[in-house]
């Protein structure tokens, strides 16, 4: 394909999603269902096949996506909500790919290698859907951090199961022992490489002064740092993650407001416009004729694979409450109904070995899988959110998140007063005056929140709960003074003793407290 239909078929595809953009706000309909639906007739108005390469999607695509969900990450809220991403992620994905894998064996009559690569695809999840109703339709906060958490390293465990069943495909056997070796390697390593990398990167990235530049070392770190990890033979996508954690909680940190919003700005994006191109192109991909042929075991895989998400978030989920908070049923059913399929699944059926027996129908009966999740479970998603009555957002809570956002402002734009002086680009007087402005407004806004804290609690609680959203200030106190406690600790401030009772305390408080 030469580069002038290369640009006239991105200008089709551009213009396709601009009226898919209009028109799935207007039908009230997911932006990547619209974009699925859309992109199958297009096929038809191409003077040539255009389908999706798994190459691009692997080396170019994912590394960008995983990349701006890392920098967007807080490392603080991750750790918080770590244990229960890390069941989904590791053991869930584990227990959810056999499940669907045993179903398939018996069920289709397949053979154990092409079941097991098509339960490592089906076991992945693509949250791009469940994120997009989370901004139309507010859910709490720990929620979506499961969510996003878990599609971040849930691709990182799916691309290195991916490989090792590959490995046992190539080399036709892999013992016990060599598979968790081999596993530990892959994803040590990859951790390994993305600390080297987004550590060393930091020191080069605190002295570029010109966004445009920094701009341009964020992206070779997210593509480079990807090719290193697989050129070393670990995981790249587990390197990028790590990567982008590092970057986006330690590097971002001393930069300046300005350069802050254009590094956050390009990144978000440039993950739509992937985001656009993946799912217009995964509806150019399917063929809706062999899709029909292949109908009933479509049905089935999909069964399998809810089926094995079933077998899996409720029991691990269930069995939290012994050593972190409950996650509630509610968020369950969400974590279960919205197992939505997406980019990932489509490349890693094509990156199929072709000698593969039967390699064209697994890749029909994932690319159905898909297209049945993105359109039923897509469409449906924001009526389960409704129904499960997630969102919450009651008047108080509105209103403590309209002082903070007056509170985090004006404190930014105070820091960044303090550098304009500091360099030498305001004048004493004029920073004075400024300040002074700004100080005014963070006086009457945290006046506002002392005596919206200072109310009783019969006043602000209703029956949907008036006090989740201070709740979820105070929790987040009470995890800063355990972090100062474990500090004190490790530096042999205080003595265990003394910590540990008062960690107990902590607690106990935090148990009292509803869920964010």
């Amino acid at each position: 394909m030469d580069v002038t239909q290369l640009v006239k078929i991105s200008i089709i595809l551009l213009l396709v999603a601009t009226g898919v953009a209009l028109l799935s706000r207007q039908l009230r309909i997911p932006y990547v269902t619209g974009l699925v639906l859309a992109g199958l007739p297009i096929t038809e108005l191409l003077s040539r096949p255009l389908g999706l390469n798994p190459t691009l999607v692997l080396n170019l695509f994912l590394p960008i996506l995983i990349f701006e969900a890392g920098i967007n990450t807080d490392v603080s809220r991750l750790r918080s909500t770590f244990k229960p991403i890390a069941l989904l992620a590791g053991p869930g994905a584990v227990l959810s790919s056999g499940i669907i894998a045993v179903l398939l064996k018996f069920g289709l009559g397949l053979s154990w290698i092409p079941a097991l690569f098509v339960g490592v695809i089906l076991a992945n999840t693509d949250t791009v859907s469940m994120i997009a109703v989370f901004k139309e339709i507010p859910v709490p906060p720990r929620l979506s951090t499961i969510v996003e958490g878990e599609t971040l390293f849930n691709d990182a465990a799916a691309l290195v199961a991916f490989n090792l069943i590959s490995q046992v495909y190539s080399t036709g056997s892999l013992t016990l022992l060599e598979g968790i070796q081999q596993l530990l390697f892959i994803s040590l390593g990859g951790c390994v490489v993305g600390l080297v990398l987004g550590y060393l990167s930091i020191p080069v990235f605190a002295r570029l002064d010109d966004p445009l530049s920094s701009l341009l070392l964020t992206v070779a770190v997210a593509l480079g740092t990807f090719q290193v990890g697989q050129s070393l033979g670990v995981s790249g996508a587990v390197a990028v993650v790590v990567a982008g954690l590092i970057f986006g909680n330690l590097g971002l940190r001393n930069t300046s407001a300005s350069s802050r919003i254009t590094l956050l700005s390009f990144w978000e994006y440039a993950s739509f416009t992937v985001n656009t191109f993946i799912f217009l192109l995964i509806g150019v991909e399917i063929n809706l004729l062999t899709l029909w042929k292949t109908l009933p075991a479509i049905i089935f895989a999909v069964l399998a694979y809810q089926v094995g998400r079933l077998l899996t978030v409720y029991p691990l989920l269930a069995g939290i409450r012994w050593f972190d908070r409950p996650i509630p049923v509610r968020w369950q059913h969400l974590l279960f109904l919205g197992n939505i399929k997406g980019s990932l699944s489509m490349a890693l059926a094509l990156s199929l070995p072709t000698t593969l027996p039967g390699r064209e129908i697994l890749i029909a009966l994932v690319f159905g899988s898909v297209l049945v999740s993105l359109v039923g479970q897509g469409l449906s998603l924001p009526w389960v959110v409704k129904r499960l009555k997630l969102s919450q957002f009651s008047q108080v809570q509105q209103q403590v998140e309209e002082l903070q956002a007056e509170l985090m402002t004006s404190k930014s734009a105070q820091d960044e007063l303090d550098s304009l002086l500091k360099s030498g680009v305001l004048p004493k007087a004029v920073y004075e005056e400024m300040r002074s402005a700004y100080q005014v407004r963070i006086a009457k806004a945290e006046k506002a929140v002392r005596e919206l804290y200072n109310r009783r609690p019969e006043e602000l609680e209703g029956k949907n709960g008036e006090l989740s959203k201070l709740d979820a200030i105070r929790r987040r106190l009470l995890l800063a003074e355990k972090g100062a406690l474990n500090e004190a600790l490790r530096k042999r401030i205080l003595s265990e003793e003394i910590v540990q009772e008062r960690m107990r305390i902590i607690d106990e408080q935090l148990l009292t407290l509803e869920d964010d």
